[in-house]
């Protein structure tokens, strides 16, 4: 039988131990947002990392390649320099656009 103590520190190990990994999870998180940028325009169908707008709902959500509305994580300072088809630039976006069609 279980001291009322020995209760204490099983739910206080629980409690740690559950706050210790759900930080593990959350610091890839800060900093791959740090050293990267959202890049609209970029992502094939099925491959974005979230969503913008309708049409996507997060990952994995693009309904076509280079979905204007749709992102994908990339170094930062390499957005608008990376193809994408369907902007206007030829070139992803920072933000959500139109697709233009191409053609």
């Amino acid at each position: 039988m279980k001291t009322p103590t020995a209760s204490v520190v099983s739910a206080t190990g629980l409690a740690l131990a559950l706050s210790t990994a759900l930080g593990l999870v959350m610091a890839p998180m800060s900093a791959q947002a740090a050293d990267n940028e959202k890049c609209f325009g970029v992502a094939m169908k099925g491959k974005n990392d979230c969503a913008a707008g309708a049409g996507t709902s997060c990952a994995g959500t693009a309904k076509k390649d280079y979905q204007g509305n749709s992102w994908k994580y990339v170094p930062a300072g390499t957005c608008e320099k990376t193809t994408s088809p369907s902007s206007p630039t030829g070139f992803g976006q920072l933000q959500a656009f139109k697709e233009e069609k191409k053609g």
